[in-house]
C-alpha cells in the first residue's frame, strides 16, 4: 500500500514538473495534480492496453513511437475529466506525456525501487545426492 502510495506522489510531481515546463499544461494545485495522477493512473491501467491492441499493426510499422500519441491520448483525456488540470493542443499533449513519462521513469528509478528487505532470491544448498534443499 506504501509503494502505491509513493507512486503516486511521484506521478503527481511528474504532472507538477510538466505544468512547470510546459506552457500549455495547467495544473490548478497540488490537489488537482494529485487527481490528474490519479486519473493517468487509472487510464494507464484500464485504458491503454486496450489502445495499445486495437492499434498494434500501426505500432508495429511505426516501431513504437506510435505509442507516444497513445500517451498523448491519456492526457488529453485525463485534462478533459479533471477540474483544474488541462492540456492545451495536441502536441502539447505529445510533450507533455513524453515529459511525465521520462519525469516519472527518473523519480522512480531513484525513489521508487527501494528495497525492504533480501527477499529476492532463495538460497538452496546440496543435500546429499542430487537432492537441493
Amino acid at each position: 500500500m506504501m509503494k502505491l502510495l509513493i507512486k503516486w506522489l511521484i506521478l503527481t510531481l511528474s504532472v507538477l514538473l510538466a505544468a512547470y515546463l510546459l506552457e500549455g499544461i495547467k495544473v490548478g494545485g497540488f490537489f488537482s495534480a494529485l487527481l490528474a495522477a490519479a486519473m493517468l493512473g487509472f487510464l494507464n491501467v484500464f485504458f491503454r492496453p486496450v489502445l495499445i491492441l486495437l492499434t498494434l499493426p500501426v505500432n508495429i510499422l511505426t516501431f513504437g513511437l506510435f505509442t507516444f500519441l497513445i500517451n498523448a491520448l491519456i492526457l488529453k483525456m485525463a485534462s478533459g475529466v479533471i477540474p483544474g488540470f488541462d492540456v492545451q493542443g495536441f502536441w502539447t499533449a505529445v510533450f507533455g506525456a513524453l515529459l511525465i513519462s521520462a519525469a516519472n521513469w527518473l523519480m522512480n528509478a531513484f525513489f521508487g525501487n527501494q528495497k525492504q528487505g533480501s527477499g529476492d532470491f532463495i538460497e538452496l544448498k546440496k543435500r546429499g545426492g542430487d537432492r537441493w534443499e
